[in-house]
């Protein structure tokens, strides 16, 4: 079966052609090695792919013969992600978050006076 659709089935891509993007990106790994998307997967491969800014790491147990329900795909991999790589991107949210959420419209006047600080510090 292909790498691309070894992922769709499985479930870690919505769709198809996002998993072949993700393969034609350098992000899906096959034995320590970058992959093309038509490339053949076997039982006992180990898959490594980068999605969200996780690392995933997967051994193949079986290939499935289509697109598998949620509950039924640990029967087809084994997944070795280290419980570290979940929790760096919890941290990840925390340091971007700050007092003002984006999108909430212009800025304040407080705002405005620590941008213009900003830029005519960066002048002088």
């Amino acid at each position: 079966m292909r790498i691309d659709k070894y992922l769709w089935c499985v479930r870690y891509y919505k769709t198809r052609s996002i998993a072949t993007k993700a393969c034609k990106k350098g992000q899906v790994k096959v034995n320590g090695a970058a992959v093309k998307p038509s490339r053949e997967v076997f039982p006992t491969d180990k898959i490594e792919l980068r999605k969200d800014q996780i690392i995933y790491q997967l051994t193949v147990n079986d290939l499935p013969p289509n697109r598998v329900g949620a509950k039924l795909v640990d029967i087809y991999r084994v997944d070795t992600t280290p419980k570290s790589a979940f929790e760096a991107k919890e941290l990840l949210k925390y340091s971007k978050d700050y007092y003002r959420k984006k999108g909430t419209g212009r800025p304040t006047k407080k705002d405005r006076r620590d941008i213009d600080d900003f830029y005519d510090n960066e002048e002088e």
